[in-house]
């Protein structure tokens, strides 16, 4: 399946180590990059990614063979008067995201465990979401943001990046559905389980909420558009879920945290 020049990349990956280094220009001038590269380069440090990661901060990912590589770096980084070395370190899940789309995930300066978006940058919300599902500890996931945003369509296109199959326990995405029943294949752990907490709060019935219960009982790769509306019905609170994501057309969109829930003018299906 994968070509021999694939199979020894993989392998020179597995034999090296990953950082992830950051500096801070302090006197920008041409062929700044190209000296910060070619002392890379002289130690014998290879370069996976690089990108701006902020106002005058790049980002590198890089490779090294021993930690004595990384040693002799900051040594000399240290002597260059144009540059502040600010991060050198084991690449975090930020860090991966920040040099492959140019700028750091922004959190809620009041909860840490809220991430914000806008719609322009729903490409880095994607790749954000594809890792979470790829975690082996299935994280509980709230998305809030108001209709038509992208919500959805952003947790399928995270599905199919991890490659996962994603199941709709309620939904509008395209016909308003409400389930009551899942096949076994359709319990697997590999897949993500997508509720609309508003659809559940209006016109869930039992048996649709028992298969809810259930589905938080086990260790699933579960998200909750509209979590606000979800957390009453469902017996949790807020404090459950690991992430809570938020997605606005602009930047100062206010979301309401309880939407008001509307009833929908289509028919709905109880799939069994």
């Amino acid at each position: 399946m994968f070509s021999g020049h694939v199979s020894k990349r993989r392998k020179f990956v597995a034999d090296g180590k990953e950082w992830y280094l950051e500096y801070e220009i302090h006197k920008n001038r041409p062929g700044l990059l190209g000296e910060v590269s070619s002392l890379l380069g002289m130690l014998g440090i290879d370069i996976l990614t690089i990108n701006g990661v902020d106002h005058e901060r790049r980002g590198l990912l890089v490779l090294v063979r021993d930690e004595a590589q990384i040693r002799r770096f900051l040594a000399a980084v240290r002597t260059m008067e144009t540059i502040h070395l600010t991060k050198a370190r084991i690449p975090t899940l930020g860090d991966r995201l920040a040099v492959r789309h140019g700028r750091y995930l922004e959190r809620d300066l009041g909860d840490k465990k809220t991430f914000l978006f806008v719609r322009n940058e729903i490409g880095l919300l994607v790749d954000f979401m594809a890792e979470l599902f790829k975690m082996p500890s299935h994280p509980l996931i709230g998305i809030r943001g108001m209709p038509r945003v992208g919500k959805s369509e952003s947790i399928i296109a995270a599905s199919v990046s991890a490659n996962k199959r994603w199941i709709f326990i309620s939904s509008t995405l395209l016909s308003q559905t409400i389930r009551t029943r899942l096949s076994k294949d359709e319990r697997s752990p590999e897949n993500v389980f997508v509720i609309d907490g508003s659809v559940s709060r209006l016109r869930g019935s039992e048996a649709h909420w028992d298969l809810i219960r259930e589905l938080m009982r086990h260790q699933l790769s579960i998200v909750v558009e509209h979590p606000d509306n979800f957390v009453g019905m469902a017996g949790c609170s807020l404090d459950d879920f690991n992430y809570i994501l938020e997605l606005r057309n602009q930047r100062n969109e206010h979301i309401p945290f309880e939407n008001e829930i509307q009833s929908p003018d289509k028919q709905w299906s109880d799939l069994n």
